[in-house]
């Protein structure tokens, strides 16, 4: 027999390459299933939450779906808030009694899967913006629901909840014409301001870029201070009325100031400065005390200081004091308006290093230009209350205070 090796068929075999294929979509079978939990568990959260977590749903791809049924019962077509297809529960939040009570715990279950599922906050970002931006296809008992759940969610800092895109459909043109932005931020703020400060309200609305503008949450007919005011204030909250007020108010005393400095660093006749504060004063209704305190920061704040020369510095600041003293004059027009100048003398001459050794010479100044009168400056020397640099700065005037005496006993 021959040794001679057999021929065999051979060939080469092609390795296919193997394709991702992409499951379809199938969003009703998913709400489906998470709707069946909550009917089975008859809408407990606990055993709801434990049921989800055990299973095997596809949370990263129908995350938008998930919320809908959390919110609504079910899914909703797309684009709107309209019920799809489907199965339903009645335990959504949108079913539930508007009140924090009962919100509370739906807020705290959504707590506990977003720490489980941290990528689904994206999601919920998305259906609550799309909710907010669609408050008018909702009931106005839904709409309450949905602002006390939004008031929770941001009070129980929501993982990382960002405020910038879910409360922006809030700005939209035509919920603001219809009151329905000013109805659900309403809700939204006295449910919010329940367990945290104004300060803390500011806070989330500057994160959403809407701080300056919480006149624009009303329609236009009602965009006022004093509608603003009246509506808060009938509605219990008088300190986001005070918020408002002292924000407007700092508004205004800026504007004034802007426009003081650019008179003083002009050079500006003197008259027309007074006409200038005057105006912005009967406009805006400027406390005295302010507009004075405001004068000498801005007075001060055009010297064109030394960094060592203390005399040039002293120098300096006598000649502004001289040249712009009819303006503080017109101001200070009772003791007490004087008296608080003195306090913003000294306030600014504790603060800054450089000023330190100046104010006996600047309070002399004030007195010589008739700015302070003697009675003003004696109160203060006896029984000032401001602490700060007291002690040495009653040393450092006790000479022109004493001369200041004994002219008075000449007398």
């Amino acid at each position: 027999m021959s040794s001679k090796e057999k021929p065999t068929l051979g060939g080469t075999r092609i390795k296919t390459r193997k394709r991702n294929i992409a499951a379809p979509l199938d969003p009703a079978a998913f709400a489906d299933v998470v709707v069946q939990i909550y009917l089975d568990n008859a809408g407990d959260l606990e055993l709801v939450c434990k049921n989800l977590e055990s299973s095997d749903l596809n949370f990263s791809r129908y995350g938008d779906t998930f919320f809908e049924v959390v919110f609504t019962g079910g899914r909703t077509q797309p684009g709107t808030i309209k019920p799809d297809e489907g199965e339903r529960h009645p335990y959504s939040i949108i079913d539930c009694e508007p009140k924090r009570e009962v919100i509370l715990p739906s807020v705290i279950y959504v707590q506990k899967i977003l720490r489980r599922k941290p990528f689904l906050i994206k999601n919920l970002e998305n259906v609550m913006q799309r909710f907010l931006q669609s408050l008018e296809l909702f009931e106005e008992n839904e709409r309450k629901k949905l602002a006390i759940f939004t008031a929770l969610a941001f009070s129980q800092k929501l993982s990382g909840l960002p405020p910038e895109t879910v409360l922006q459909p809030l700005l939209k043109d035509n919920l603001v014409a219809k009151g329905l932005v000013l109805s659900f931020v309403t809700d939204f703020f006295k449910e919010y301001l329940v367990d945290n400060s104004v300060e803390d309200l500011i806070s989330i609305l500057k994160r959403g870029k809407m701080e300056d503008n919480l006149l624009d949450f009303f329609p236009s007919a009602k965009r006022s201070a004093e509608g603003f005011a009246e509506h808060f204030t009938k509605e219990g909250l008088t300190s986001l009325v005070e918020y408002n007020e002292k924000k407007i108010f700092e508004v205004k005393l800026k504007e004034m100031k802007s426009a003081v400095t650019t008179q003083i660093s002009e050079e500006t006749d003197i008259s027309e400065v007074i006409e200038t504060v005057k105006q912005h004063v009967k406009d805006a209704k400027l406390p005295d005390v302010e507009v004075v305190r405001m004068l000498w920061d801005v007075l001060m704040d055009a010297v064109q200081w030394s960094g060592k020369n203390q005399q040039q510095n002293s120098n300096a600041a006598l000649r502004q004091v001289k040249a712009w003293a009819k303006l503080l004059n017109t101001f200070c027009t009772s003791g007490k308006l004087e008296l608080e100048l003195i306090y913003k003398v000294q306030m600014q001459c504790y603060e800054d290093a450089k000023l330190m050794k100046l104010f006996p010479e600047i309070i002399r100044s004030l007195y010589d230009q008739d700015v302070l009168a003697e009675d003003t400056i004696l109160h203060w020397f006896r029984k000032g209350t401001n602490p700060k640099g007291r002690q040495t700065f009653v040393k450092a005037l006790e000479p022109f205070v004493n001369w200041l005496e004994e002219a008075e006993e000449e007398e």
